[in-house]
């Protein structure tokens, strides 16, 4: 949701000095302190009426199958209702990907220039994220697209046709990713202002986040991470010089290998928090 510094939601007060963009987005691990568990987060998602609801599946439902499309059409975006709740659901199996917008037209069964149309729908109203590619390189060529995340894994979930997402499954491991950037899309917002993109040559190596040009971040869901999962990180760092390299993950205390970090994920939101990656 969008605010100006008057506090009128959607509205643009043109007084000089007096025009400001605010992002708000659902609760973060920050805010909710001792009550945020993980698995209820990705299960669930984080908009607070859902997140502490006594039927959030039934909830979620609601939101995304109803409120979400009839908010869409109540903003003059879209009249064709069927065709954009088809396009919906296959835009959330497309979450955290490179989106081949081709395919996504055969699938929703609409044009091409309508998903397009229908992505910007998605980024106007803040439903989805996007986070560009880094695309300064010096030896490996840059992939140059975007990827897209969903606001909330709970939304996310339920568009997905999802009842839940199994610990250690390949879904959870999505949900996970999707939630770290939700973090990282508070703090960037609420705090520092810092860019976030990601990173991904054409030989395949990958890096999911990087903080400015000075810190990358690999998510991992797993409880261990090895030295495949190093392997982006090692490529970035002969591409350009990092201060931060850094493993997100769920092993339970903090390790180094080489001169990567390996965090658990409540120590990084400390450490990011805290001022620790600029």
């Amino acid at each position: 949701m969008r605010y100006d510094d008057s506090g009128a939601s959607g509205g643009v007060n043109l007084l000089g000095g007096r025009v400001r963009v605010r992002h708000l987005h659902p609760l973060s691990a920050r805010e909710l302190g001792a009550r945020f568990q993980l698995e209820r987060a990705i299960d669930r998602g984080l908009l607070p009426s859902i997140y502490l609801s006594d039927d959030p599946r039934a909830d979620l439902v609601a939101y995304a199958g109803t409120y979400l499309q009839q908010e869409i059409v109540a903003e003059g975006a879209t009249r064709n209702v069927s065709a954009f709740s088809r396009f919906l659901r296959v835009a959330a199996l497309c979450n955290g990907t490179i989106v081949n917008f081709t395919k996504v037209a055969s699938d929703a069964q609409v044009a091409r220039t309508t998903v397009h149309e229908y992505f910007e729908i998605l980024k106007e109203t803040l439903i989805l994220h996007e986070l560009p590619a880094y695309r300064t390189a010096a030896r490996r060529k840059p992939i140059a697209s975007s990827k897209y995340y969903f606001f909330d894994t709970g939304v996310l979930t339920a568009l997905q046709g999802r009842d839940q997402r199994a610990v250690g499954t390949s879904e959870w491991g999505e949900g996970f990713e999707t939630w770290l950037l939700h973090e990282l899309r508070c703090w960037r917002d609420y705090h520092s202002g810092a860019t976030l993109s990601f990173w991904r040559s054409t030989s395949g190596f990958e890096v999911d986040v990087l903080i400015d040009d000075h810190t990358a971040i690999e998510i991992k869901a797993s409880a261990t991470v090895g030295p495949a999962d190093l392997k982006g990180l090692r490529a970035l760092s002969e591409e350009m010089r990092l201060r931060h390299r850094i493993v997100v993950c769920r092993e339970r205390r903090a390790r180094r290998v080489d001169d990567i970090d390996i965090m658990p994920w409540s120590d990084f939101l400390d450490a990011l928090w805290a001022d620790q990656f600029r």
